[in-house]
């Protein structure tokens, strides 16, 4: 009994174990639980404290070095922080340069002297701090990951320092301050940039009339301080671009109130001679005033703000402001009036466009002569290469035309023809003081370049040359009517028409007086001649032979008189009806012939009918045979050869030779009013 109850409390006992036991577990299970996440915390700094005791394990010597290589890594980077610092207090001082220009570019001149520091000094505190963390890898003073960190930091530190990044330093500040002043810089030149006047063209004369600089010194004075800094900046490119269209501009419209349209026509629109002398008028005067006002202030202009960069740079720009502002196109209708069509009249407004550019020469050479005015230099001297050899084409060539037009036939109604009046005119043109000097120099030129010599001789042998050859014109153009009487007038128009017309002019001077005479007593003789044989011949036919006493019969008498008058009718009617078209250009003359046919056949005529004309008064017929009376008679001699109005021209080319490749188709002379010659 005593000992089951033994077995009884054994078995209690170890049940309580058992309990016991169970209930450990469970507390030691929860305690596990919860310990996990605490070993993983701190199996997460572990590595955070091997780092921190990682120098304990370094050697005492690597140790104590540490800090001294610290303290010289940290002191050059706290003064690059210290600057960087101080470059961000600049950023509100430079927000605009138009209020206080000198303030602005003072900050701007700190704000670049902080950029330099940087750039002198990153690499500086780069390179310290570079050596500390090559000292604490191979001394094992730091952990791995660590360096590893201080190296990818300094790595983009290097790349920020490079020249492509070193915008990144001040965070793009520098660009934006640069670019605030190109701004400025740009409108200083706009705002101050204001058009000549047109009226100043009317002030242009024979002497150079040199433009003041268009700006103010005050603003030349901003530019110039502009420009320093932003050179320094290495932007005078951009500055140069930006002053060349502004001012290109500005000249542009200056230009524009000339109304230059003309510029732009095209060689086929400029084969009008009429348009050839208006056009070529208004570029002389235009070029003259572009190039003595507009870009001879612009020459000055440059030179006052660029100076100080050096004679290329300021030249340079200038050369730019021209070629943009317009010079070449005024040089390019030079061009164009070349390329037109060789009609003698394009002579004299080739000597036009040459007396042009010579007067402007040493403007041109002094404003043009520069290498960066490359291209306006071969410009003119290709233009002035064709208006030279053109103008010489021409004038050895004229001859040949005139020659030419000797196959044409004379004009119908006795006139003066075209060649005549052209040649004569022409040719006292070009021996005036306005153009003779111009035309030899161009000659001598085009000879010089052939290595020939030249002498003024030679232009006036030519010049006689074509008045010669006009003279056998006169000759063969008389002897192609078919009427006599026709071929007279023609040569008593023509004869007079180089007396007067060449009379004490410097064309008459050069023939000289015997010549002249001569054919002032050839019109007197043609005159003559025409007279007699035309109406010279009417008052015979008005005799009084078999009227005296009327010695036949007074019916006898009446026969005759009606016989008499009608023969004189008809050969008054039909020599009135083929004369009525002829003409004789000079009113003196015109006046004159009439007056000496009147002379003629009026007074005879008055004079047989107040005799005779009795005799017929009572017949049924008498106005058939008294059909004219002596005032009617004055009336229709003195409206004969009267002038028909005709447009005034110059003869074109005949048979265009091969050198007047592009002339006209061959022309009829046209009869023209006689040109004023002075």
């Amino acid at each position: 009994m005593a000992s089951g109850n033994k077995g009884i409390e054994k078995l209690i006992s170890a049940r309580k174990l058992l309990e016991s036991s169970l209930e450990k577990s469970r507390a030691l299970c929860l305690s596990l639980e919860k310990a996990g996440p605490r070993l993983d915390e701190i199996n997460q700094r572990v590595p955070s404290l091997h780092a921190a005791v990682r120098p304990i394990w370094a050697q005492k010597e690597a140790l104590d070095a540490v800090g001294g290589h610290i303290n010289r890594a940290v002191v050059p980077a706290a003064a690059v922080l210290k600057v960087f610092d101080a470059i961000h207090g600049l950023e509100k001082s430079l927000s605009d340069p138009q209020s206080d220009l000198p303030g602005y570019l003072s900050v701007l001149k700190r704000l670049e002297e902080a950029l330099k520091f940087l750039g002198e000094n990153c690499g500086m505190a780069i390179q310290w701090l570079d050596d500390i963390v090559e000292y604490l890898e191979d001394y094992k003073v730091a952990d791995n990951g660590y360096i590893l960190n201080l190296k990818n930091a300094l790595k983009y530190l290097r790349e920020l320092q490079s020249n492509e990044e070193k915008g990144r330093l001040d965070g793009g500040l520098l660009e934006a301050a640069l670019d605030r002043l190109e701004n400025e810089f740009r409108r200083l030149l706009t705002e101050n940039s204001v058009p000549l006047p047109m009226s100043s063209s009317s002030s242009l004369g024979e002497q150079a009339c040199l433009a003041p600089s268009p700006l103010p010194f005050p603003v030349i004075q901003k530019l110039q301080a502009i420009l320093g800094r932003l050179i320094a900046n290495n932007r005078l490119d951009k500055c140069i671009t930006i002053y060349v269209e502004v001012r290109s501009s500005n000249v542009r419209a200056s230009l524009q109130a000339l109304n230059l349209d003309y510029l732009e026509i095209s060689v086929s629109e400029f084969n009008d001679v009429q348009s050839i002398e208006g056009y070529i008028a208004q570029w002389s005067k235009h070029l003259e005033f572009a190039v003595k006002h507009l870009f001879e202030a612009e020459y000055v202009l440059c030179n006052d703000v660029f100076e100080r960069m050096g004679l290329d740079v300021w030249r340079g720009c200038f050369a730019k402001i021209a070629a943009q502002a317009g010079i070449l196109a005024f040089l390019q209708f030079g061009k164009t009036v070349t390329e037109s069509k060789k009609d003698p009249v394009k002579l004299v407004k080739l000597l036009d466009i040459f007396s042009s550019l010579n007067k402007l020469r040493l403007d041109f050479n002094r404003l043009f002569g520069d290498t960066a005015c490359t291209e306006i230099q071969n410009l003119t001297r290709e233009l002035i290469r064709r208006v030279i050899e053109g103008a010489a084409e021409i004038f050895w060539e004229l001859l040949n035309q005139v020659v030419l037009q000797r196959q044409s036939p004379p004009p119908p109604d006795g006139n003066i023809p075209g060649l005549v009046s052209f040649i004569t005119g022409y040719c006292n043109r070009l021996l005036g003081d306005d153009y003779k000097p111009i035309l030899t120099q161009v000659l001598a030129i085009e000879r010089s370049w052939k290595h020939e010599k030249f002498q003024e001789r030679l232009l006036f042998d030519e010049i006689l040359s074509l008045i010669k050859a006009t003279e056998l014109n006169l000759e063969t153009w008389s002897k192609g009517y078919e009427d006599a009487l026709l071929s007279y007038v023609f040569l008593m128009n023509n004869h007079w028409h180089l007396y007067k017309h060449l009379k004490g002019t410097k064309l008459g001077s050069l023939l000289g007086d015997s010549w002249l005479k001569e054919h002032e007593q050839y019109k007197e003789y043609y005159s003559a001649i025409y007279l007699r044989e035309s109406w010279g011949k009417l008052p015979a036919l008005l005799s009084r032979e078999g009227l005296i006493l009327f010695s036949g019969g007074r019916a006898t008498a009446r026969d005759l008189v009606k016989k008499r008058l009608k023969g004189f009718n008809e050969a008054f009617d039909d020599m009135y009806k083929k004369q009525s078209n002829w003409v004789v250009v000079e009113k003196d003359l015109q006046e004159r012939t009439c007056q000496l046919i009147m002379q003629a056949v009026v007074p005879v005529y008055r004079s047989y009918m107040q005799n005779y004309g009795p005799l017929i008064e009572q017949d049924a017929s008498a106005s058939k045979y008294a059909k004219y009376t002596a005032q009617s008679l004055e009336k229709m001699l003195n409206s004969l050869f009267q002038p028909k109005p005709v447009k005034y021209g110059s003869f074109r080319v005949r048979q265009p030779s091969q050198k007047f490749s592009n002339g006209g188709a061959a022309d009829q002379y046209r009869t023209s009013p006689t040109p004023n010659v002075t």
